[in-house]
């Protein structure tokens, strides 16, 4: 068989073997490793096989991820989630749909202090969800702008998936973090457009609250020092260049455990809990970039992404086209697959597609993880929908999937004005570059 043949049969092969539940990171490990043995022999690949893993686990990168997940844990303990929404209900909960509004304001605050986006969801969902419900908010609005919020996560440094993504794609990824900037302000903006235009097209979905008075404002305020500090210590020494990003996770973790400390939020048991749940995750998505790294190298050896690059060629068709087919396929595969899995299993064949239509890797990365969000919360499988469903088991999944709809859009929006001008993603980065 030739590469080209060996290269299409391990794709296969692959989904094949996702689809029959093995671990994505061993399905990837299994038919990088077999691919390059049935082309260059078993005793190189199994040789590749031994030193690769070492290569990855040796990336300085690699060590913001667990600093980061610390971060998020100890912020949780420290309660800056709590006190984040409840500054933000304090000032707007009176005004139409201002639980709503607060909701998305405080998980995108919360997301920039917390390593998980389920994390973001799931704590409020059990934060948010209650007052909602309690003050009269339909089930659906109130579930849909909370798995909304959440998502914010995936597109706020530091952002898991970000870190991921350039770790792959060898993409830097303090200009990835400046490049989501933007966008994710875009984000947040459509989304409180989305929760206006809902509340106006249905008062019945976000009755009025009372006015809290603003001595009770300022208390709300206050307490959300601690999580602003840390915020600013982490954003202004790292986009002021006095950190680098491996610098500002460590400051970042070290300062969230003072906080949670100093606020009696942190006892042993939970301190525990968070490095075993960090260790575990660390393992989960180490495994997982080392398949990754395995089943690129075979990928690459076999040609793939060249022949694909001269099959777009033969087509003829603008640029802007080709990255719609993609986008549109992955949006399809994130119905399907989870879409971080979907975005690493393609990365190295639709990168060299994308970088050859003249587009940038690092804005290539900001649109993946759009995707991601997407996916997160579209039908079928919104794994955010399910978090919520599970907090809340008496609201029916499909109200809540009807709640994430004005969401939905808002997300495709900003795709679309990304996709007709990249460079509202890459001025910031370039600017910095000088």
């Amino acid at each position: 068989m030739s590469p080209l043949e060996i290269g299409g049969i391990g794709i296969l092969a692959l989904f094949m073997l996702i689809f029959a539940q093995v671990p994505i990171a061993f399905a990837m490990i299994l038919v990088g490793v077999v691919g390059y043995a049935l082309q260059g022999g078993w005793t190189p690949a199994l040789t590749f096989l031994m030193t690769e893993p070492t290569r990855v686990l040796a990336s300085t990168d690699m060590a913001t991820l667990p600093l980061f997940l610390l971060m998020g844990a100890f912020a949780n303990a420290a309660g800056f989630s709590e006190d984040i929404y409840t500054a933000a209900a304090a000032f707007f909960g009176h005004r139409r749909g201002g639980l709503a509004y607060a909701t998305i304001g405080g998980c995108a605050a919360f997301g920039s202090i917390c390593g998980s986006t389920m994390a973001t969801a799931a704590t409020f969902g059990r934060l948010a969800l209650p007052q909602m419900l309690r003050r009269g908010y339909q089930p659906g609005f109130a579930t849909g702008t909370i798995a909304a919020g959440g998502t914010l996560k995936s597109l706020i440094p530091p952002s898991l998936l970000m870190i991921l993504y350039c770790i792959v794609a060898k993409t830097f990824i303090f200009d990835v973090f400046l490049a989501a900037a933007v966008p994710a302000l875009l984000t947040v903006v459509f989304n409180l457009g989305a929760i206006w235009i809902e509340v106006r097209r249905n008062p019945a979905a976000a009755p009025l609250s009372e006015r809290l008075p603003w001595s009770e404002r300022m208390i709300a305020a206050r307490r959300t020092a601690p999580a602003m500090i840390l915020m600013l210590t982490v954003f202004g020494g790292l986009y002021s260049g006095m950190f680098t990003v491996n610098e500002a996770a460590s400051v970042a973790a070290v300062l969230a455990l003072v906080f949670a400390v100093i606020r009696r939020g942190m006892t042993w048991r939970l301190f525990l809990d968070a490095l075993h749940a960090t260790a575990g995750t660390t393992v989960m998505l180490y495994m997982i970039l080392i398949g990754a790294s395995v089943f690129t190298y075979f990928i690459t050896l076999a040609r793939v992404p060249e022949t694909l690059i001269q099959l777009v060629d033969g087509m003829a068709l603008p640029p802007v086209a080709i990255i719609v087919i993609l986008l549109v396929a992955y949006i399809i595969l994130g119905t399907i697959f989870e879409e971080l899995s979907a975005i690493l299993i393609t990365l190295p064949f639709v990168l060299p597609i994308v970088t050859h239509a003249g587009y940038d890797p690092v804005w290539w990365g900001v649109i993946n993880v759009i995707l991601a969000e997407l996916a997160l919360i579209h039908p079928p499988f919104g794994i955010i929908v399910f978090v919520l469903h599970g907090l809340a088991p008496e609201i029916r999944m499909g109200t809540i999937y009807l709640g994430v709809v004005p969401f939905i859009v808002a997300d495709l929006l900003v795709l679309a004005m990304l996709t007709a001008f990249p460079e509202l993603a890459l001025w910031l980065p370039r600017l910095v570059a000088g």
